[in-house]
């Protein structure tokens, strides 16, 4: 199984976050038809993850994947099967994508609340989006839902997770 790398609009974003949680790879374009979503494929390797059944007879070699409306889990479940994600949980940013990187608490000084940095919480942060992650409290809640949507382990403690996902706006 190879790792996808995928392409996705708007409708899809929780679906994307969760994905990204997951380390795969996923871009959302805001606001495209789906014409353009297998133009932006074609250009950039991607494979399209839709809800539409439609694939356009002109984008016939562009893997696509259709998810099911409204089911979050379901639609994980699948993709998860079929394809391998590009890098290891909670590493890329779960609102832009953009891979993290690790930080210190003397650069998130100010920028994140005082316990996270006495705290020694490995801190991460997205250079596209400007946003850190920390190990906090709703993490463990993350990895529930992803473990019980997959119905298997996604093999991260619940008392160590790796990194993020509490962030500052």
């Amino acid at each position: 199984m190879l790792p996808a790398r995928f392409l996705t609009d708007a409708s899809l974003d929780r679906l994307a976050r969760w994905l990204r949680f997951l380390g795969y790879d996923v871009l959302t374009h805001r606001g495209a038809r789906l014409e353009e979503l297998f133009e932006l494929a074609a250009r950039d390797g991607r494979t399209v993850l839709t809800q539409s059944p439609r694939h356009p007879k002109r984008y016939a070699d562009i893997p696509a994947m259709q998810v099911p409306r409204d089911d979050d889990a379901l639609a994980l479940r699948r993709i998860v099967a079929a394809h391998e994600a590009t890098t290891a949980p909670f590493t890329r940013c779960p609102i832009c994508n953009d891979a993290l990187m690790e930080r210190s608490a003397f650069e998130a000084r100010g920028e994140v609340p005082g316990r996270v940095t006495r705290g020694g919480s490995p801190l991460r942060y997205c250079p596209s989006c400007s946003k850190w992650f920390w190990v906090g409290s709703h993490v463990a809640r993350i990895i529930a839902w992803l473990e019980d949507a997959l119905g298997r382990s996604i093999g991260i403690p619940l008392n160590e997770p790796p990194g993020p996902p509490n962030s500052l706006k």
